[in-house]
């Protein structure tokens, strides 16, 4: 199953720096992600400025269970990063 998932960063003064300081960690989890068949693809969410708010990712699970288990455990949600977090299925068009 898909799911899309729409991450957006939260707003106060050390947001950026706390986004900053797990970047790293969050990318290679996306990498072991897509190793394992989960990460469709994704990046960063930018305001009208050009500046990261969030992030948005296609990712591939077998339940939902299993994406929230990688959700919860992702270190832009761990390093309290992720304010508002909304995750829909998804079905990709075949055109």
């Amino acid at each position: 199953m898909l799911y899309v998932v729409h991450a957006y960063d939260y707003t106060d003064e050390q947001a950026l720096e706390r986004r900053m300081s797990v970047r790293e960690r969050h990318l290679e989890g996306a990498k072991i992600l897509k190793a394992g068949g989960h990460f469709v693809m994704g990046g960063a969410l930018l305001s009208p400025e050009g500046k990261m708010m969030g992030s948005m990712m296609v990712v591939d699970f077998d339940t939902e269970s299993h994406m929230n288990e990688w959700l919860q455990n992702d270190p832009y949600v761990t390093g309290n990063v992720w304010e508002k977090i909304d995750v829909k299925p998804f079905r990709k068009a075949d055109v």
